[in-house]
């Protein structure tokens, strides 16, 4: 069995496969990795894993993390399945690194863009000869409303919402229109760009705001919300193989 770990900021999403199939997967704190990860290993019998993280360890953290499951830490140096043409390879953030190998896994043979709608909005292209060429990175859809409370001195701090009317008639319902249907607007008018460039082309849509978005955009893409892990335990695989 493969042990597959997605470390954010504050959560951890943790997958268990047993070869192409998940067979259980869990989000817990950061703050409580440890006694999970010794809870998960009590009961299945892992054989390899792997570790992203857009997060840092403590030295003591990270020493017990390989003491107890001694993974692949994914970084720019990993052996990937496509060919990183990124022109700062070290600062490819390892999600979106993770995110091009289930791309090329998923769906190859096929010029694909990965849009990943959570803390920031995503978007990566991989070539249909699996070379990875980069994208755009946008703020999410809550660092937009918060950023319009935090930088004004009267805009309310709203939560996201469906808009039925593109014209807000109060300053409520102008402050979704401005956020929501700028980030409808803003991903059609990339993916049009891009197809505009490159034919078969296939749009995913994965991250926290998925189903939010995909409810709007379900005529265009696939929605894959747990995209990253299956990239991940896709790197694991071929990195397996390889040895």
């Amino acid at each position: 069995m493969f042990l597959i770990i997605d470390v954010g900021n504050t959560r951890v999403k943790v997958a268990v496969y047993e070869n192409d199939v998940v067979i259980d997967r869990m989000v817990f704190l950061k703050v409580k990795i440890i006694e999970e990860l010794e809870k998960i290993i009590l009961k299945y019998p892992i054989l390899k894993s792997i570790v992203s993280s857009v997060a840092s360890f403590s030295e003591k953290e990270e020493e017990k993390i390989i003491e107890l499951i001694n993974p692949i830490i994914l970084n720019h140096k990993t052996k990937v399945p496509f060919e990183n043409m990124y022109d700062t390879p070290k600062t490819l953030g390892v999600d979106r690194i993770a995110l091009a190998a289930a791309a090329v896994k998923k769906y190859p043979d096929t010029n694909t863009l990965v849009i990943d709608a959570g803390t920031c909005i995503t978007f990566d292209f991989i070539t249909k000869d699996k070379k990875y060429l980069g994208g755009a990175i946008s703020p999410g859809i809550a660092m937009r409303y918060r950023a319009l409370n935090t930088f004004t001195s009267k805009l309310p701090l709203l939560k996201q919402t469906h808009i039925s009317d593109f014209i807000g008639r109060n300053t409520d319902t102008s402050i979704h229109s401005g956020v929501i249907n700028g980030v409808y607007n803003e991903i059609i008018g990339l993916i049009n760009q891009y197809k505009a460039g490159y034919q078969d082309l296939t749009i995913v849509l994965t991250g926290g705001d998925t189903k939010f978005l995909a409810e709007q955009l379900k005529s265009v893409i696939f929605a894959h919300p747990n995209f990253v892990l299956e990239g991940l335990h896709t790197i694991l695989i071929y990195n397996l193989e390889d040895d």
